[in-house]
């Protein structure tokens, strides 16, 4: 009896090894067998930033984080002093060149011109008392009655006066036409400058007043009320919620049924809800991704790559950040 007992006890004791080694091999199948991928995407959003072209103060912020706003929307103000100071000599600068061009084509003041005037009717006086003389000596010299001396101081006398009227004519005209064409056109052309130089500034002093150039939601503001904030810097962000994707990182051993204009089903945790995508841009990460090798002795090398799909339809309440699973 105790033999057949022995005996007993070995063979369960056998049974029991091969119960226990044929469960752990079933569990290790069961774990080893390749199961569905799980790929996890996140949900991304156009964003552009707000800044200014000109340094300055933070005047006022109008908006606050999370806040809708619309284009055209006054975001925040700026306060820039010199800014200011630049733009008042801009505008003196344009009113004296505008004086200089009334002043090139207005020309010469009346009593300028009737002073002109007199001295020309002075010296057409002059000429002709200068043009009697000469005939009258002329006359006589003809007829031997006096040198030729006398003559030639006549003729002299005569031209001279000749050039005195011209010049005083001259002076008349250039009293009356005003400046020559070169100088109205020199004057015309300081005022075109001016008025750019002070549109310049206009255009600097519209950057003081920050606005939204198409709508949106505020995502981040980044200076404080009274802080200063240099040409360029940032001063806030704001998301294009109705421009959003989801990006999803795949293996590309698991890109089979992604390709470009592919649509496929997505689940969103946060809102418990799945949603259908479409893919529209597809680009290998390079060499900074994570591969893997397919083998443990590696013969190739798995890249990653980045997967967009926009929603194809709007999909309420999805925000930038959320998940979205994949299985493959």
């Amino acid at each position: 009896m105790n033999l057949k007992s022995q005996n007993s006890n070995m063979l369960l004791a056998f049974l029991t090894l091969v119960g226990v080694i044929a469960v752990v091999a079933l569990a290790g199948f069961l774990m080893l067998r390749k199961g569905p991928e799980t790929i996890q995407g996140q949900a991304e959003v156009n964003e552009y930033r707000v800044s200014s072209k000109v340094p300055g103060r933070i005047l006022e912020i109008r908006v606050k984080e999370g806040q809708k706003v619309a284009a055209g929307d006054t975001l925040a103000l700026l306060e820039a002093p010199d800014i200011q100071a630049k733009l008042e000599q801009a505008r003196a600068a344009q009113a004296a060149a505008q004086a200089q061009d009334d002043k090139a084509r207005k020309g010469a003041r009346q009593e300028q011109i009737q002073a002109a005037y007199e001295l020309w009717q002075k010296a057409k006086a002059g000429l002709t008392i200068a043009e009697k003389s000469y005939q009258r000596v002329k006359n006589l010299a003809d007829q031997g009655v006096l040198s030729a001396q006398k003559l030639d101081e006549a003729t002299a006398q005569r031209d001279a006066a000749r050039a005195t009227e011209k010049a005083a004519k001259s002076q008349y005209d250039m009293a009356v036409n005003g400046a020559e064409r070169e100088d109205k056109a020199a004057a015309a052309a300081l005022v075109e400058r001016a008025k750019g130089a002070v549109a310049e500034v206009e255009s600097y002093i519209n950057e003081t007043c920050l606005t939204a150039s198409a709508a949106g939601e505020v995502s981040e503001i980044f200076p404080q009320t009274g802080e200063l904030v240099g040409t360029g810097a940032p001063i806030m962000n704001i998301a294009m919620l109705d421009d959003m994707w989801v990006t999803f990182n795949v293996r590309e051993d698991l890109l089979k049924g992604l390709g470009m204009g592919t649509e496929f089903e997505a689940y969103v945790p946060a809102l418990d809800r799945t949603i259908r995508l479409k893919v529209d841009y597809m680009k290998d990460l390079g060499t900074y991704a994570a591969w893997k090798a397919t083998k443990p002795a590696g013969q190739y090398d798995l890249k990653t790559f980045e997967v967009r799909a926009t929603p194809l339809e709007k999909v309420d309440g999805l925000r930038p950040g959320m998940s979205a699973i994949l299985h493959k």
